[in-house]
């Protein structure tokens, strides 16, 4: 069966990915059919790489990279963010997010006048809110939106220190040298909240210890409600306030019981790591990569090559392994068009963040030139077959 179906998108599906390859700038990186990267890149503390493959028919992953001001004022802080906003059940949110939880995170610093655990927390909550108000809006008009969401991670580093802020199933991996060694080993610095995880079923079930229901086995796969993997995320309303739970939202979204709290959250998880010589890079990316490389091994693919187009191959091992995965080749992976490409892989977001020791070192007196950059893909609508060539 499975044969019969790789021998028809093979006949019948030859991609957009084939046809048209979109070169732009390198300073906004090049787009080859579903492929965006940017192979290399200066921030404040050292080079970037980064990549986007794209699988759903819109592309649902968001992610971005902002380097010099951290604020609103000029007085700073002063540093790098970064963010993977993988979204589930339509783009919207991830949208949303990519155009504001950076803003949100420059009011507070201002406020503040500092980077911190409170500011980043405050800038997640503040862009909830407004995606809250967003859907209460389109209430009427477009009911659909109380079920989009989106997993959030951010990495922000500022005065030497790292702060990881996590909701949902991406994932940030630390490259850390062991100088004993020379070898480079990962460290895992973001947890998941992803119902497949036995300590996350444990937190659901003690927050809702009425509710037997709370994380349903669906089709060998654990879901909360038995709606979704994830235990937070940015937007999702319809299973946090029971006013989008209801008509004219699809029935499939509904649930049968009434409920009185949230059952999933938006409150981050924050962690802070203060940043030593030996680590040498940051790899965020959404879940579409971890499926189908380890740590270990997305760590070796940076450290064993040159930091240029880094991102890139890793979003290339992994639909290797994908394609390897369905008994393919990788080449007629790359002939099957958005949509039907989903049933082989996941859109794939992937920054990799090279940290200079010395440019880290004195970080706060840095006032070097502003990076803006967002991942790229396809945004096409939904019908048509193919981008129009430029």
């Amino acid at each position: 069966m499975l044969s019969r179906l790789i021998n028809f998108l093979k006949a019948c599906c030859r991609s957009s990915a084939d046809r048209y390859v979109h070169s732009g700038t390198d300073s906004a990186g090049r787009q080859d059919g579903l492929f965006w990267y940017k192979d290399s890149g200066q921030h404040l503390l050292g080079e970037f790489s980064m990549a986007v493959v794209q699988a759903n028919n819109l592309l649902e992953d968001q992610s971005q990279i902002e380097s010099g001001s951290l604020s609103l004022l000029d007085s700073g802080p002063y540093g790098t963010f970064v963010g993977v906003y993988d979204g589930h059940g339509g783009p919207e949110t991830s949208r949303y997010i990519n155009d504001h939880l950076f803003q949100n995170l420059k009011r507070f610093a201002a406020e503040q006048n500092s980077m911190s655990v409170d500011v980043i927390r405050k800038a997640f909550q503040a862009t909830e809110e407004g995606f809250i108000s967003l859907v209460a809006q389109q209430w009427l008009t477009k009911p659909q939106m109380a079920s989009v969401g989106a997993c959030c991670l951010v990495g922000v580093i500022c005065d030497g220190t790292l702060y990881v802020a996590n909701l949902g199933d991406s994932r940030a991996v630390l490259g850390r040298l062991v100088r004993a060694t020379g070898e480079v080993l990962a460290l895992q610095l973001s947890a998941e909240h992803n119902a497949s995880i036995e300590s996350v079923r444990q937190e659901l079930h003690s927050m809702h210890p009425d509710d037997p229901q709370i994380v349903v086995l669906k089709h060998n796969v654990w879901r909360v409600k038995g709606l979704i993997q994830i235990s937070r995320s940015i937007g999702d309303l319809y299973l946090k306030n029971a006013e989008y739970n209801k008509e004219p939202l699809y029935a499939k979204f509904r649930l049968r019981e009434p409920f009185t709290r949230p059952i999933l959250s938006a409150d981050p998880v924050i962690s802070v790591h203060e940043l030593q010589p030996h680590d040498q890079f940051l790899i965020i990316a959404s879940d579409g990569l971890w499926e189908h490389l380890s740590n270990q091994e997305a760590v070796d693919i940076v450290q064993n090559s040159s930091r240029k187009g880094s991102a890139r191959r890793l979003v290339k091992a992994a639909l290797q392994e994908a394609a390897k995965k369905r008994e393919m080749r990788y080449s007629d992976l790359k002939k099957i068009d958005r949509g039907v490409r989903r049933h082989f892989h996941d859109d794939i977001s992937v920054i990799v963040v090279f940290l200079d020791s010395n440019l880290v070192s004195r970080a706060s007196s840095l006032r070097g030139p502003s990076v803006s950059l967002r991942g790229g893909g396809m945004n096409f609508p939904a019908k048509s077959l193919a981008p129009t060539p430029t």
